[in-house]
Parts: C-alpha cells; structure tokens; sequence
C-alpha cells in the first residue's frame, strides 16, 4: 500500500497540542504518514514552566537520516529548532536530501509565551534555513522579528512584510494575520508576484494551541500529496480554522486546537 509520508523536525510539546505532537496529529487526520526528529523537549504549559531540554545535534541528525533512508518522506516542516548549530544542521541536511517540499514555521514564541528560538539564532534562519523553503509561515510577531521591523498591523503592513521575508530565497510567504485586530482572520500568501488573501471567520476563543504548527503540518500533509502550494494551503486554512472553531478547553489556562474537527466537521 502506498501513502504519502512526512516529516517534522521539531521540539515535542509535553502537553499534546503543539510540536511533533500537533503536527504528527495532523499529518493522521490529513492520511499522510507521519514521521518525527525531536530537537527539543518543552515541557512548558500554560501554569508552569518546567523547561525546554534541547537534544544533541548527533541525535537529532540520525533521525532525520533514519527517515529519509528507512522511509523517504515527500515533504518536510521545520518547527522549533531553538539554536543556530540546529538550523545549521538542520539546513545542510535538507540540501543534501534535496527534498522538494520545504516548510519553514519559524517557531519563536509559544502561546504560553516561552522562547523557543534563541535570539542569536534568528540570523541563521534567515540566512541558511529560509532560501531552503518552499513555502515559510510566519506569524506577524515572527514576521516583524525576521525582518526587525515593527509588528504589521494591517494588511497592507501584512503585504510589505510579505514582499520582503520574499527576498530572503523563500518560494512563497504565508503571512498570518490570526493576531490582527479588529479584521477577520487575514492571512496572505505571496509567490513573488501575487498576493493572495485567505480570509476567515475569527473565532472568540483563547484556546489556540498549536495552532501554527497545525497550519503549517496541514501544508506539508498536501504538498506530500502533490498538490500545489496555494491548494495546500487552502486545505491547511481550512483545516486549522475548523480546529480553532473546536477547540477544546481544559479548564487549566490556554486549551487546544482539536485536530479531528476537521474529519469531523467540515462540509
């Protein structure tokens, strides 16, 4: 039997709604195999701050050679990737499999509000990780921290932060305007040429966990599938709006997306 498969190199979320877990989650819900290189243990939540426990470049390096050479994804994501020797690992890996369908979520900030890249990092993800992309997922926060500009608030500030994270070697730009205030949740892709608005329904709800990697997953389950960048990410949208419409709450701080919601749900 025959599957599409992907991977994600990211940290593993201890409390299951962000990370390996959100997107090995996705990848099931979307019916693409899902395979994982852990480059960090956050066990961060919304009520504590336990820490974040980054693994060895060796082993974060033989689990992504394990499955390349054991099952051969079609398409990768990068999450949280935390330092400059991990990116730079990470990069040089990606170009020596010379994997077509590249996702970049330039992971920086938690919901929970925890550092997950490290600011001396930021240079080489620009640099060396970005122009390896088929496609980078910035949120506005990530996107004005790339570029050291102010944090776009509209979406015309959206476009111009789009046109320039472009020049970094990135194919396409999908700024997300989820924290955009007082518009619909906007988000705009960009080829080089064309601009591109995803709009949907904004949901009331602080319970949303996860969900940039559940975005950027959801690309990557259909680019594995073959499907152009801007059907992937409308499907993603798709998907990830009917999570966040989901969410679930736990009564103990910031709740998740639900990752079923979607099979569940969308018509």
């Amino acid at each position: 039997m025959s599957i599409p498969r992907a991977l994600t190199i990211a940290g593993s979320a201890a409390q299951g709604s962000a990370g390996i877990q959100a997107d090995l989650k996705t990848f099931q819900e979307l019916d693409v195999y899902g395979m994982s290189a852990v480059t960090a243990i956050v066990a961060n939540n919304s009520t504590t701050e336990q820490g974040i426990f980054t693994q060895p470049v060796q082993a974060i390096e033989a689990q992504i050679h394990a499955s390349f050479e054991h099952v051969e994804p079609q398409a990768l994501k990068t999450g949280m990737l935390f330092t400059e020797e991990i990116i730079d690992r990470t990069s040089e890996l990606i170009s020596y499999y010379g994997i077509k369908n590249v996702v970049v979520d330039p992971v920086m900030i938690g919901k929970m509000g925890s550092q997950l890249l490290l600011d001396e990092a930021i240079e080489a993800l620009t640099k060396h990780l970005l122009p390896t992309a088929t496609i980078i997922t910035p949120n506005l926060e990530e996107a004005a921290r790339l570029l050291n500009v102010s944090t776009p608030d509209s979406p015309s500030a959206m476009e111009k932060a789009a046109r320039e994270l472009h020049e970094t070697g990135a194919q396409y730009v999908l700024v997300k305007g989820g924290s955009l205030k007082d518009y619909p949740a906007i988000d705009i892709l960009y080829d080089g040429e064309e601009m591109i608005y995803l709009q949907s329904e904004r949901f009331p709800t602080i319970h949303t966990s996860g969900a940039g990697c559940t975005y950027s997953a959801a690309i990557t389950a259909e680019l594995a599938k073959g499907k152009p960048v801007e059907e992937a990410v409308r499907t993603a949208k798709a998907f990830v709006t009917t999570a966040i419409k989901y969410a679930l709450n736990f009564n103990r701080g910031i709740g998740s997306t639900y990752h079923a919601a979607y099979r569940k749900y969308h018509k």
